[in-house]
This record gives structure tokens, sequence and C-alpha cells, in this order.
């Protein structure tokens, strides 16, 4: 294999990872910049030093991103060993009875406008293979495994910390170069910014409004904004 044809190869992996992870990545941004975003806002009301306001929310967004990927592992893998289970229980269901289990299909079929010939033919072919029958309810039923349900756990955990941790430390940057009164105003439009692109990808993502799904990103982290900094102004 050629050094181009690997990186193409690598390229269309990593296009195809972050294709099955859209969903993690965007609520890790969502996520990240709204509570950070409000945690600083907090800060900045209330502190006197930038210094003060970076570790603060450095910390937050290193352990808001360990959060955040823990809780997408074990939510994915919870997800898929109860599905196992069931499809287990399901197949020991079947092969205990597959007669009841063949009428019931038939008898949930017979409502779609399928022949009595086509239901005759499914009925034969579930005789010969009792154990197709999960796989001809699940197909029935739209429950087929998608290729991001595929992809493993730790990847889509590896996005979420990765867009996390991004999207968190985008209000926090400003104070790592600048001035404390110059890194309040940068820090505001810079995370402004992060808002109006994550919606617009919101939007784009589910085909959604572009404007109402904009206003809507925006809108949630200054409620976010607006509560860090009521917070701050009462404790100084």
């Amino acid at each position: 294999m050629t050094e181009q044809t690997q990186k193409c190869s690598f390229l269309h992996r990593m296009k195809r990872s972050i294709h099955d992870c859209s969903g993690e990545i965007v609520f890790g941004m969502s996520d990240g910049v709204v509570s950070i975003f409000g945690l600083v806002a907090g800060m900045v009301a209330g502190a006197q030093s930038g210094n003060v306001i970076l570790l603060a929310g450095a910390t937050a967004a290193i352990a808001a991103t360990v959060s955040m990927m823990a809780g997408v592992f074990l939510d994915i893998e919870s997800e898929r060993d109860e599905a196992r289970v069931e499809a287990k229980e399901r197949a020991a269901e079947i092969h205990q009875d597959p007669d009841s289990a063949i009428n019931k299909l038939i008898g949930d079929l017979q409502g779609t406008g399928l022949s009595t010939k086509s239901l005759d033919a499914i009925r034969e072919d579930m005789k010969a293979n009792p154990l197709a029958i999960q796989k001809f309810e699940d197909a029935v039923a739209g429950e087929e495994e998608t290729s991001a349900q595929k992809t493993s756990p730790v990847t889509h955990a590896c996005w979420m910390g990765v867009a996390d941790f991004i999207a968190a430390m985008t209000p926090v940057i400003p104070f790592i170069f600048l001035p404390l009164e110059q890194a309040k105003i940068v820090f505001i439009f810079g995370t402004a910014l992060l808002l109006i692109l994550l919606g617009i990808g919101r939007a784009k993502l589910g085909e959604r409004p572009m404007f109402r799904t904009v206003l809507e990103t925006c809108a949630i982290a200054a409620a976010a904004a607006i509560a860090g900094a009521l917070v701050g102004l009462l404790l100084s």
C-alpha cells in the first residue's frame, strides 16, 4: 500500500468516524461551551484576576470533559448490554416455542397488505429456520444496527471528549494571552462566534431552520452566562 493510499484510507476512516459520532460531537460542544461560558461569566463578574478565571475555567473544562466521556461510554455500554440480553431472551423464547412465535409474526404481518401466498411462503421459511424470526422482526421494526451503533463506545467517548474540551476551553483561552479587561471582551465575542457556528452545524445536521436553531443555541448559552454573572455578583 502506497503512502498516498494510506493517507486516503486514513482520511476516509476519520471522515466516517466523525459522521458516525456526529451526535456526540454536537452534544459535547454544546455542553462544553454552555457550562464553561456560564462559569467564566460568573468569574468575570466577581474575580479581580485573570489567573483565577483561567485556573477555574481550565479545571472545570478538564473535569467536565472526563465526566462527559465516562457518561457517554457507560451509556452506550449499558444500551448494548440491554440489547444483547433482550436478544438472548427473545432467542430463547423462539427456541422454546417456535410455532407461537411464527403465528404471532404472521398475525402482525396480516395487516400490512401482504398476500396470503406471501404470508404462507414466509411461514414455511420461518419453520425451516425459526431463529430467522428474530432478524425478521428487527428488520420490520427498523431496528437494524447502524454504522454509528457499530462504532466502538471508546470512539464515541473520545469524540465527545475532544468536542467538549475544545468548546469548553474557548471562553477560557483569552485569559491565557490577554490582560483581564481585554480578555473579557474577546471571551464574549469568541464564544458568540463559536455558538453561531455550532447553531449552523446543528441546523445542517438535523435539517432544522437555520435562524431558529442559531438563536436557540445562543439563547441557551446566554441564559447560562446571565445565571453565572448573577451568582458572581451576589457572591462578590
